[in-house]
């Protein structure tokens, strides 16, 4: 446990408990109210976790115990190395610039020494300008960009787009939800598990992607609260899924996110992500959703000139720093 004395009172830093998990959603939303979470939400994700994940998080609370901030660490299932951690610090906007965040950054430091570590990333919105000048104070170099994207779907024109899906129905490809695979496809969620995944390394990455488990895809994408079988569309030739666009919904309000959108390598330039991508708007605005929000690596020209093409509009980009600890050894 940290005491830092601040001013006028004195703040404690100490390990995460399960009953914080309101306390620092709270503080997550008040920070990013455009991305809001639930208590639920988070511990349905620390709770699914692999066992070989190394994660851990503090919380900076007040002599009153309210958390006014928080940092954790943690591995990604998809991008796993023993040695490579992501960070997060977070403080509640009233108490910013009192060395509270730089405590809960150095109490992470501390945490994953013993794992020897050799890398550590961190995201932050171009637009945060002090979250930024955190990262580069402290030596963290920008490794990639990826543009957020919003669109309306209640003023979205879904006439204008009914020969793209017929382009696509004349090649022999249909394109089904998963809510309608369910009860013809016995081996849907296997077949969705492999195409999800040669699908995602083809798209840009900051590091060497590591294929997850059938069980975590389980756990952690078929099982979420967010999934919507009846908004994850596939374009599918015979038997083969080739293709997919799906929506999660938000566990707080009636937007919706897309989670991926994308056709194996050997189907591509025929027209069908743009019709995925159709049938997910139709999906939106049916539902009465005012908002869809995507994220697109900068480097992904393809798939951002999609979505300029259905009118969606960028927004401030979220960018990936890293921070080289030691040089990594050649295996």
């Amino acid at each position: 446990m940290t005491v830092l004395t601040m001013p006028q009172q004195a703040i404690r830093i100490r390990p995460f408990r399960t009953e914080d998990y309101p306390g620092i959603v709270a503080v997550h939303n008040v920070q990013f109210p455009d991305y809001a979470d639930t208590p639920e939400q988070w511990q349905f994700h620390d709770e699914r976790r692999e066992e070989k994940i190394r994660w851990g998080r503090f919380v900076a609370e007040d002599t009153n115990g309210q958390i006014i901030g928080y940092s954790n660490y943690s591995q990604a299932e998809d991008m796993y190395h023993p040695q490579k951690f992501s960070v997060n610090v977070i403080v509640h906007p009233e108490f910013v610039a009192q060395g509270i965040g730089k405590s809960l950054y150095h109490q992470v430091l501390e945490a994953i020494a013993p794992y020897d570590p050799i890398l550590i990333r961190a995201n932050v919105r171009e637009d945060y300008v002090r979250g930024v000048r955190f990262l580069i104070d402290r030596d963290f170099v920008e490794e990639m960009r990826d543009w957020e994207s919003r669109l309306d779907p209640q003023a979205w024109n879904p006439e204008a787009w009914q020969s793209a899906k017929t382009k696509v129905a004349e090649q022999g490809i249909v394109i089904k939800s998963l809510s309608e695979l369910a009860g013809t496809d016995p081996e849907r969620d296997q077949k969705l598990y492999e195409m999800d995944w040669t699908i995602t390394l083809d798209m840009p990455s900051p590091d060497t992607l590591t294929k997850p488990s059938f069980e975590h895809f389980q756990k952690h994408v078929l099982e979420s609260p967010d999934f919507m079988p009846d908004g994850w569309f596939i374009a599918i030739e015979g038997e083969t899924y080739v293709g997919e666009s799906a929506l999660w919904r938000s566990s707080t309000d009636t937007s919706l996110y897309v989670g991926a959108t994308g056709v194996l390598r050997e189907y591509r330039r025929r027209g069908i992500a743009t019709a995925l991508k159709i049938y997910a708007l139709e999906f939106a605005k049916n539902a009465g959703c005012p908002c869809v929000k995507t994220w697109n690596a900068q480097s992904n020209r393809a798939m951002l000139s999609i979505n300029e093409a259905l009118g969606f509009e960028k927004q401030p980009a979220w960018i990936s720093y890293a921070k080289t600890l030691k040089v990594e050894e050649e295996a």
